[in-house]
């Protein structure tokens, strides 16, 4: 058995090491929208629709101050819209992970600034949109015109979902 190691080991180094998997892109268009930061999409080659979590944002719970406005604030602007998909991974819920494009605006971008969702902190990384959620706090736009908003993660903790996520 030693004496295969090194030849195992040779071969593993020989072996081509495989590119970190690119965002997967394709057009949809949008068929239901769960709550302010989740969508479901049917792609543009057909088949069934997608689950999708717009990645870097956070809105608030449908039961939360402000979630009934996020949610139908992305109603209005996506439902039955052509999108374009930027799939990023999954998340805790297998959902899919992706970044949204309306009209060439990103569509995560626009709720934070908006005042509908915040930035996505992750530690002491304060999320990719983080300067928009700055102008919309100093604006008291959306949410940030409540006294002391709560955000999602926070009030999951204190109060659980309003309601489990369903499937389309």
């Amino acid at each position: 058995m030693r004496r295969f190691l090194p030849l195992a080991f040779a071969l593993a180094l020989a072996l081509p090491v495989a590119a970190p998997a690119q965002p997967r892109s394709y057009l949809a268009t949008v068929v239901h929208v769960t709550d302010g930061d989740t969508v479901w999409v049917r792609p543009s080659w057909g088949g069934p629709s997608i689950q999708v979590r717009i990645q870097g944002i956070d809105a608030p719970e449908s039961c939360q101050a402000f979630g009934p406005q996020a949610t139908q604030a992305l109603r209005q602007r996506l439902w039955r819209q052509p999108v374009k998909v930027e799939e990023r991974g999954r998340d805790d819920y297998r959902r899919t992970l992706a970044r949204l494009q309306w009209s060439g605006q990103d569509v995560g971008a626009w709720l934070v600034f908006s005042g509908f969702a915040w930035s996505y902190r992750y530690r002491r990384d304060p999320g990719p949109y983080a300067s928009l959620q700055a102008q919309a706090r100093q604006a008291r736009r959306g949410l940030w015109s409540e006294h002391q908003p709560i955000e999602p993660a926070r009030f999951r903790k204190l109060h659980g979902n309003c309601e489990p996520h369903e499937r389309r």
